[in-house]
């Protein structure tokens, strides 16, 4: 090629680039909203595709052969990554243990339901240092058995058939579990660095809606708190973490000893000989990382503590809570520095070494261990253990069960020959129904009798809209089914208005008893009949607004009893703002419009679902205190009209901030400086965020009346059928 002929730009051939070097929008603009966590898991990063019947294909399972499988795994040692003590059984257990630890109670995010340990940041924790070669050792069975069981379960199950192995009876397994392919947007801390705590306030309070103690950690620190080895301290951080992931002062000693009657801890060379955690790996490890420059075995590197809990350590037995209490103990420094305890009585509590048996080593506790012992109430449970085997492995396999499979949702969920027979009062529970369902006739009869109540329309959507409005996807807590708005603790929350509710309650129950009393075996349940008022709502301001819709009820909810309804559990719930209702609680500690994004990720709506229910509910007056913030018409009639996006956009209109925090506006004609609206950050954010405007303009133009009805009544019922599994 002649000079005259090159490209002009100096290179002879096309350039890849890395957009990742490049400066960002995050970058320019750090205080933007990210809606890239409303697009999460989509449709284009599944590999399986939307007509992927997962329960289906996990019904079609020879389940008993994949245990078999798992079985035979657990004494195959293999070269690569061989078996402390020949048996892979402690560190399947520690694998299922830290993919469900992840749960927090508080927003329901984490936990082993989508077979998140798979990727970043999570596989890559210092807490899950080497369970990545814990999954690799999986590979072979999810080969075999390939999308009929996901790796959500396949790791759970791996933990339950490990405990099995080593002669521990689990009181069961439920499959369901489906697996996510990309990273969870997830807020987990704002330390830049692994282990760092920047999380607490004063006097140690945790940041919520955080709950282990430092970054990269699924609990506390072993070493205690910071890695100062004060056992009292300790304590107090185990009972505030494991009270944060769901589990009571029982539950959380049957769990610490019962996990640590298996296995051991890994720390016999120097930190300096590890490598980077798996994301940070080179390539030709093959996405595992941790590798040690002194090799695997006994000179495996995890958590840097060094040396079993018992001299059983691949079996069910006391050996634990023994060795906690029957020894005195002292602090020493581990071969790799860490701080951890030994017997002081040198001639005691040895155990084999993990790779030759005819060497031993000291049994070890460590400082979190010693809070077990230190702290008076849990020295209480654990001496109560330890005379008492039975009620430990009872406890234990309760509180284990609980730990894989609090974030599954209702039983009606759970696949699988396997599931238990008891249901526990933490799966939420409601009822069977006893009665014949109720037809589309029905449905029909009972919105007229709504609509002939003397409820307003206000009434009927905000009540179907608070007692969906609890539901979260991230464990698929809450909801419209169990009727639980009726019930404490949900009736008197600030967000409920409990005296309005009260109000539409007594009138709902009127209308389901006349109906109860006049249709033979049919009835109604009070959580349908929420929800066809909530439909019967829509329908009426759509034909305000000239439209004929049918808004389609499914029906089938049942009402749960206050008995059946875990107070405390459900309280977590409560919600501190809701932006479609334009609800903010006086204690909220960040922005309405990052709080509506966070509460539309939990409901599972995307950027265009989120906006239609805003502008929808803005129509039907559905605010909180029935305030006019948002509410752009000067119709009398309650219309479900594109008026919110229209107005919004009307470049008539000049905005001005009327508090200090920015999250009350007040909208004036720009000629005439007449004040025409009201308005909340969370309304003009639609207008001044460049893609949600963009959205807005959708809704906002001529040609979108009849669309804008249509998408918010689909938007509404994906809300309001949530949690019809």
């Amino acid at each position: 090629m002649s000079n005259e002929m090159k490209c002009p730009f100096g290179g002879d051939q096309p350039q890849a680039y890395d957009p990742s070097k490049g400066t960002t929008n995050k970058d320019w603009w750090p205080n933007q909203l990210d809606l890239k966590m409303l697009d999460e898991q989509s449709e284009k990063v599944n590999p399986l595709g939307k007509d992927f019947d997962y329960k289906k294909e996990f019904n079609s399972l020879d389940y008993f052969q994949v245990k078999k499988d798992l079985y035979d795994l657990m004494e195959d040692s293999q070269d690569w990554w061989p078996a402390d003590y020949g048996h892979y059984g402690p560190l399947f257990i520690r694998m299922a243990w830290h993919s469900a630890g992840t749960y927090r109670i508080s927003d329901g995010r984490g936990g082993a339901g989508n077979g998140n340990q798979r990727f970043a940041p999570i596989n890559s924790w210092p807490d899950n240092a080497n369970l990545d070669k814990a999954r690799r050792l999986l590979w072979p069975i999810k080969k075999k058995y390939g999308q009929k069981i996901s790796w959500a379960d396949l790791i759970i199950l791996a933990g339950n058939c490990a405990l099995e192995s080593m002669g521990f009876k689990t009181i069961g397994f439920a499959g369901g579990r489906e697996d996510i392919w990309e990273p969870e947007d997830i807020y987990w801390g704002k330390e830049k660095d692994w282990l760092g705590d920047e999380r607490y306030s004063g006097e140690r309070k945790l940041e919520n809606p955080l709950a282990a103690v430092q970054m990269g950690l699924i609990y506390v620190n072993p070493e205690g708190p910071n890695g100062v080895p004060d056992a009292v301290a300790a304590a107090k951080d185990i009972r505030e973490t494991f009270r944060r992931m769901a589990m009571n002062d029982e539950e959380t000693v049957a769990l610490i000893a019962g996990g640590h009657t298996f296995g051991k801890c890994h720390g016999a060379v120097d930190t300096s000989n590890l490598g980077p955690e798996p994301e940070a790996s080179a390539v030709e490890n093959m996405g595992l990382g941790w590798i040690n420059k002194e090799g695997n075995g006994d000179n495996t590197l995890t958590s840097g503590i060094e040396g079993p809990w018992n001299s059983t350590p691949t079996k069910w037995d006391m050996g634990y809570l023994n060795n906690l209490f029957d020894h005195d103990w002292n602090l020493v420094k581990s071969p790799a520095g860490a701080w951890q305890w030994v017997p002081s009585d040198p001639s005691v509590g040895n155990a084999p070494m993990a790779h030759n048996s005819k060497e031993t080593q000291p049994t070890i506790m460590t400082t979190a261990d010693m809070g077990l012992r230190m702290d008076p109430v849990y020295k209480k449970i654990a001496l109560d253990f330890k005379e008492h085997p039975e009620k430990f492995e009872e406890a234990f396999g309760k509180a284990w069960f609980k730990l894989t499979h609090r974030d599954m949702g209702p039983k009606s969920r759970y696949l699988g020959p396997e599931v238990p027979k008891e249901t526990f009062i933490w799966q939420d529970p409601v009822p069977a129904a006893d009665y014949e369902q109720i037809s589309e006739d029905d449905v029909c009869k009972l919105k007229k009798a709504v609509l002939d109540s003397g409820l307003t329309i206000p009434q009927m959507i905000k009540t179907a809209w608070k007692s969906a409005f609890s539901f979260r996807a991230s464990d698929l807590r809450g909801g419209a089914n169990g009727a639980r708005i009726l019930l404490e603790p949900q009736r008197n929350w600030e967000a409920n208005e409990p005296q309005e509710l009260d109000k539409v309650v007594e009138k709902l129950e009127q209308i389901q008893k006349d109906f109860n009393a006049n249709n033979g075996k049919k009835k109604v349940s009070m959580a349908d009949l929420i929800i066809i008022a909530g439909a019967a709502g829509i329908e009426k301001a759509a034909k305000n607004a000239d439209i004929d819709v049918v808004v389609p009820v499914k029906v089938g909810r049942t009402d749960a009893t206050q008995e059946e309804t875990d107070v405390m559990s459900f309280s977590v719930l409560d919600p501190k703002a809701d932006g479609f209702t334009n609800f903010m609680r006086a204690d909220l500690n960040e922005k309405s419009d990052v709080a509506l994004l966070d509460k539309a990720q939990l409901l599972n709506l995307t950027a265009p679902e989120m906006t239609v229910l805003i502008g929808g509910m803005r129509m039907l007056r559905a605010n909180y205190g029935n305030s006019n913030l948002g509410v752009f018409t000067h119709n009398d009639k309650v219309a479900l009209t594109n008026e919110f996006f229209v107005n919004l956009l009307d470049m008539n209109n000049v905005w001005k901030p009327i508090n200090e925090n920015n999250e009350i506006f007040e909208g004036f004609d720009r000629k005439t400086k007449v004040k025409k609206w009201d308005a909340s950050r969370i309304d003009l954010i639609f207008g001044s965020n460049s893609q949600l405007r963009a959205l807005a303009e959708v809704y906002a133009s001529d040609d979108a009346k009849k669309k804008f009805v249509d998408d918010f009544i689909k938007a509404w019922n994906k809300v309001i059928n949530a949690d019809m599994f």
